[in-house]
């Protein structure tokens, strides 16, 4: 059964295909590189014993993606990952962001609906929530005004895929929304590879304690929290990939309730700042470099996941303990200095 992938040479994607392989399903990986390199591949085969097919496309061109599904009119579902995903440069580039991230889902939701069935599983995120009005977040918590062109777009393709999915009922979708993932594969072969400065906190980290960075900053120490830092809930991308494989065959075999679903990812429990650095500090056996500075706009003071639908109805858990996933990430930068 052909798979496709879209943005699999990137973080959660090389993880999702990774497991996709070793579901014995067939791979095939669309990705423009401009967030990834072509090397992921050599880690997927690496840990799978097998290659899977590639292709370099840029999504926002409409006719390379019809090309595309002409040439491989076998497949039988697509999880999409290709997407533009750093908050602040979608507030300084916010065009770029409405075309790479809205433009391409709708091309690829218009091939597929001409398909006799089809599934689809759309990488969404717990940005949709905002600043939730109370914790644990349920998928039923009220979607608030985006804080960042990033975010709205996720907003956007869970409606557009939802306003596809009432006037086309071959098509079953699943919008996965995932709060804050981390780690590496356990083989140390994939990982997360930031381009420049990175936007998350668990890469920073990491290439703070291993030298490339001078210091963490730590925005703000004044939130209503249990020590004063922002609380997130950080989820092992293995687990998060294991998630994508479930909800694909939810819809493979027909499990689905109904032909547009929405689940939360997450592992049901909120993080500070400051316990994400012990926790380095714990793997690691090394003091983290880090300061107190300002508060940063557009920061939610708190977010984790209620995963009791994702866990009763997808029949899928979070297994991984953040000490586990902090550890997978130092392995990773390790290998990677070295």
């Amino acid at each position: 059964m052909k798979i496709l992938v879209t943005g699999g040479l990137g973080f959660i994607g090389s993880h999702t295909v990774v497991e996709l392989q070793s579901e014995g399903f067939e791979v095939v990986i669309i990705d423009d590189c401009s967030n990834a390199s072509e090397e992921v591949l050599k880690g997927i085969n690496a840990i799978t014993g097998k290659m899977p097919l590639y292709e370099k496309i840029d999504l926002k061109d409409k006719e390379k993606v019809i090309d595309f599904f002409k040439r491989h009119d076998d497949v039988e579902g697509v999880i999409h990952f290709a997407a533009s995903k750093a908050v602040g440069e979608s507030v300084e580039k916010p065009l770029l962001y409405y075309e790479n991230n809205i433009a391409t889902l709708v091309y690829i939701l218009k091939e597929l609906s001409q398909k006799k069935k089809s599934s689809f599983i759309f990488s969404s995120s717990c940005t949709v929530y905002g600043q939730a009005d109370k914790m644990p977040i349920t998928e039923s918590a009220p979607i608030k005004p985006a804080e960042s062109p990033y975010g709205n777009t996720k907003q956007m393709g869970e409606e557009i895929i939802r306003d596809t999915c009432l006037v086309t009922p071959n098509l079953n979708a699943i919008a996965l929304r995932y709060f804050n993932p981390m780690g590496a594969h356990p083989s140390a072969e994939i990982g997360e590879l930031p381009i420049g400065v990175p936007q998350n906190l668990i890469p920073f980290i990491t290439q703070t304690g291993v030298g490339m960075r001078k210091e963490l900053s730590v925005f703000g120490d004044d939130y209503p929290t249990k020590d004063g830092t922002c609380v997130r809930d950080y989820i092992y991308v293995v687990d998060l990939a294991k998630a994508h494989v479930q909800a694909l065959k939810r819809l493979l075999e027909h499990e689905n309730g109904e032909n547009y679903e929405v689940f939360n990812l997450g592992t049901g429990t909120g993080s500070s700042v400051l316990e994400v650095i012990q926790s380095f500090e714990r793997v690691s056996g090394e003091k983290l470099n880090y300061k107190i500075v300002d508060r940063r706009p557009g920061d939610v003071i708190s977010a984790f996941a209620d995963t009791t639908k994702a866990n009763e109805v997808l029949g899928w858990k979070a297994q991984y303990t953040l000490d586990e996933a902090m550890k997978s990430a130092w392995d990773w930068e390790q290998k990677i200095r070295n």
